[in-house]
């Protein structure tokens, strides 16, 4: 085992989050765990060992399925966050067996491969009409013109909320993602709180309008299952809507800026894939591998397990640092090294296990459409400023990417 009084790993300086990869290589070359005292976390760098840990049913999203807050050795959080923890923990990815494996089946319905090819043509035909408008204004911001708009309309439609209120939902998601990264301040946390108060009572009003008037849509869907003997609470409904939204659309979003800016930034490998679309699916998977949106994934160790020698006790929680996985060179070849003709990727973006994201075909699909739309209509984009990132480290992305069509 490794300390980290002296790593360069450090989630809260602008240096690190501009570019943690440097770090991450430290880390690896430490050992297979860290205590990471600030975070009270180990931090688990290695391909192999995020891969098995994800595997791992001695470790759980939550530990309130067999403890208590007390008999787990945490602190409950703060009563005033409780609305926030009541949206969360009420969602798939935050629940663990039987609850997560009832919930998922039913969402999963939504998510086959052939639900999800339909929506193909759906999503490229969006992808283009946004596309089209970037290029009829000569530029823009690729995140809030084509990125973001993308993805929410995309969820959005699955979920039926109507367009004249989709305005509402990337900021909501925004405040709520705020609680995510690593000791949220006083601030981020009463955003979320307020987010997740709002976005409730969004959704409960929808919830009622579908139980009069339903549609073809996923919250209609929820509810005939639930008619039909599938229980689901009102509370779990609410939150699996919350959480497709969020996790329908962040990675995606961040995926794609992070992804043209290191296009941006690899002028050769822009080129290969502008002289040869057919690269697309493969540079997708390498751009979600090469600037990971997701960067740390966190488990509870619900019984002891071991390391390298040494031993997390139940009660621990690990930081699985899935951008150092995908930085290994274990698995991957000069992984520093941006190659959109890579052809064995097993990248854990989308992470493994019964967490596996449902979502991740659809996302594969909006990304392809993204890229393919720009590659054929926009065919001169070029960087027009230097981006402005964000502070945050759990979920990697950009504020602003200025593009110009030239």
């Amino acid at each position: 085992m490794a300390a980290a009084a002296d790593l360069a790993f450090d989630p809260w300086d602008p240096a690190f989050v501009a570019d943690p990869y440097p770090a991450y290589a430290e880390l690896r070359a430490r050992g297979r765990v860290i205590r990471y005292e600030p975070t009270d976390q180990w931090l688990v760098p290695h391909h192999a060992d995020v891969s098995a840990l994800l595997r791992d049913r001695r470790l759980g999203r939550t530990h309130l399925h067999r403890f208590t807050h007390e008999e787990f050795g945490r602190t409950p959080p703060p009563p005033e966050h409780e609305p926030f923890h009541t949206l969360n923990d009420h969602g798939m990815l935050d629940l663990e067996p039987p609850d997560h494996t009832r919930i998922r089946r039913l969402v999963s319905k939504a998510f086959t491969p052939r639900t999800v090819e339909r929506l193909r043509p759906y999503v490229g035909g969006l992808a283009g009409e946004l596309v089209a408008a970037l290029v009829r204004d000569g530029g823009g911001d690729l995140l809030t013109d084509v990125a973001e708009p993308l993805p929410v309309a995309v969820i959005a439609e699955m979920l039926g909320i109507p367009e004249t209120d989709r305005a509402l939902l990337r900021p909501w998601s925004a405040d709520i993602c705020g609680m995510y990264e690593l000791n949220p301040s006083r601030e981020t946390a009463a955003k979320a709180v307020r987010a997740s108060v709002e976005f409730s009572d969004y959704l409960r009003e929808l919830i009622a309008a579908r139980r009069k008037d339903p549609g073809e849509d996923l919250v209609s869907g929820l509810i005939a299952a639930h008619d039909e003997g599938d229980r689901l609470t009102e509370q779990e409904m609410i939150s699996t809507a919350v959480l497709l939204l969020n996790a329908g659309h962040e990675a995606t979003v961040n995926a794609t800026v992070n992804g043209w800016w290191a296009l941006f930034r690899n002028p050769a490998q822009l080129a290969a894939l502008r002289a040869d679309h057919s690269l697309v699916p493969s540079a997708v998977e390498e751009l979600m591998r090469y600037d990971t949106p997701l960067q740390l994934f966190e488990r509870w160790v619900l019984d002891d397990i071991e390391i390298d020698g040494t031993t997390i006790p139940r009660g621990a929680e690990v930081a699985l640092l899935f951008g150092s996985a995908n930085h290994d060179p274990a698995v991957f070849a000069d992984p520093g090294r941006l190659d959109l003709t890579r052809a064995d990727n097993p990248h854990i973006s989308f992470s493994a296990g019964i967490h596996y994201c449902i979502g991740a075909p659809l996302a594969r699909i909006e990304l392809a459409a993204s890229m393919t739309a720009l590659l054929r209509q926009a065919p001169t984009l070029a960087l027009a400023a230097e981006p402005v990132r964000k502070p945050n480290f759990v979920i990697r992305g950009l504020a602003e990417l200025s593009v110009e069509v030239r």
